[in-house]
C-alpha cells in the first residue's frame, strides 16, 4: 500500500515542481474585440487584416490588437529552515510526525487475557431480564 502511494504521488509532485518553475508566456491576437489566436511560448498568428489594410494603402489598423502576458516561474527553490516563522515550523514538524505515523505498519499487539477462558455463566441475564439488543 505504501509503495502504491509513493508511485502515484511522485509523478504528481515532479510535474508540480516542473510547472511551478517554468515561465509561461501567453500571446493573444484580437481582431475587432474577438480572440482570433492564442499561443503559448510563441507569437500568435495574425488574422490577415494587416496585409489587407496595407493593400488598400491604409497604414493605421484600428481593429487588430496583440496582447501578451507572462507568468514568471519560481527561480529559487532552495528554502532554508530559518525563513519559516516559529508557528510554521511547529506545523511542519507536527504534520510530518503525524503523517509518518499514519503510514507506518502497525505491529500486532498481544492481548493479555487471550489465554484465559471466559467466566462460566450461571444464568443468562439477557434472557432472564428480557433485555435484547435491537
Amino acid at each position: 500500500m505504501k509503495e502504491l502511494i509513493f508511485k502515484t504521488i511522485s509523478p504528481f509532485l515532479a510535474l508540480l515542481v516542473l510547472l511551478s518553475t517554468l515561465s509561461w508566456t501567453v500571446d493573444k491576437h484580437l481582431c475587432m474585440g474577438r480572440v482570433m489566436d492564442v499561443a503559448f511560448f510563441s507569437h500568435a498568428k495574425d488574422c490577415g487584416m494587416e496585409s489587407a489594410m496595407k493593400a488598400f494603402g491604409e497604414s493605421d489598423n484600428h481593429c487588430c490588437d496583440d496582447e501578451s502576458f507572462t507568468i514568471n516561474g519560481q527561480d529559487d527553490l532552495k528554502l532554508s529552515w530559518e525563513e519559516f516563522d516559529v508557528e510554521c515550523q511547529e506545523l511542519l514538524v507536527v504534520f510530518t510526525a503525524s503523517y509518518s505515523n499514519l503510514l507506518s505498519e502497525l505491529s500486532e499487539q498481544q492481548v493479555p487475557h487471550e489465554c484465559h477462558p471466559p467466566p462460566l455463566l450461571v444464568k443468562d441475564f439477557n434472557t432472564l431480564y428480557e433485555v435484547y439488543l435491537i
